[in-house]
């Protein structure tokens, strides 16, 4: 190697036959170490000179020297430094400030008589929804506040939150966290935000009761949730709780916004009752 100094190899010397790989020679291993301060001309005893001039005049006064040279490459050198504490993300805490503090505001929405303040790139950024609707064809005028209609002001809230924070507050109590997040879970899908929604799908399929198990089933058949859906007909056809549930209110709501379900229904229940048959008479 040019302008290398103090070059680690192994090497061998050996001489052959000709017209053949067998070695003549038989010579070890050697370690050593190239430098350009010294020379080194091998093996001291590689073969006897009587030797030698007898394979000379038995091939024409031609020789075969094999050399196998191996480079050893050192291994870098690794410097210990001092642990750096890396600190956390705090990039959630951050933009749930920025909201809470309200600098830089700059578009304001109306519901129910509430007013929402809010960053309009950032609920851009979020939703393709308020996307279109702030920058797109379809932007809203210059107009004091937004108003927004058929979402409750806690809903409304949940969502920005949702929006700035990635995540869902939790606020302890069963039943009204269930009504929570089945209003959530629509504001969701209506403005396209789809991991919010899947997570007040999962909600859902945690919390679900006898009183609320038939209005969750008419939510996840209008917003295409199919985990939640299985998990609601499985509810209703297990344990005969089918007769209770059909008492509530929220059967009759079934009923009469998505009659088709109930189709769904009794194709369950008939699955249950023919498995309950099969096991008695084994």
């Amino acid at each position: 190697q040019n302008d290398t100094h103090n070059v680690r190899t192994k090497f061998t010397l050996n001489m052959l036959e000709k017209d053949s790989d067998a070695q003549l020679t038989k010579c070890d291993e050697i370690d050593h170490v190239f430098s350009s301060a010294k020379s080194y001309w091998g093996y001291f005893r590689f073969v006897a000179k009587a030797k030698l001039k007898s394979l000379s005049q038995a091939n024409n006064g031609s020789l075969i020297i094999r050399c196998v040279l191996t480079v050893i490459k050192e291994p870098r050198t690794k410097v210990k430094r001092n642990t750096v504490a890396v600190p956390q993300p705090n990039l959630q805490d951050q933009l749930r400030q920025l909201r809470k503090d309200g600098q830089g505001a700059d578009v304001t929405f109306s519901v129910s008589g509430q007013l929402f303040s809010a960053h309009r790139y950032l609920l851009a950024a979020r939703s393709p929804v308020f996307k279109a609707e702030l920058f797109g064809s379809m932007k809203e005028s210059v107009v004091e506040s937004i108003k927004i209609y058929d979402v409750e002001p806690p809903i409304f809230e949940a969502l920005l939150h949702f929006i700035y924070t990635d995540s869902v507050k939790d606020d302890g109590d069963n039943k009204d966290e269930t009504e929570k997040m089945q209003h959530l879970l629509v504001a969701a899908d209506r403005y396209g935000l789809e991991r919010l929604r899947i997570m007040c799908e999962d909600r859902l399929c945690d919390s679900i009761e006898v009183e609320t198990v038939a209005t969750t089933l008419v939510l996840a058949e209008q917003h295409h949730c199919g985990d939640l859906k299985k998990a609601c007909i499985e509810f209703m056809t297990s344990q005969n709780r089918l007769g209770n549930i059909v008492a509530t209110d929220g059967f009759k709501h079934l009923m009469a916004s998505c009659p088709l379900l109930t189709k769904d229904i009794l194709d369950k229940v008939s699955c249950v009752l023919s498995e309950k048959s099969r096991l008695s008479r084994n």
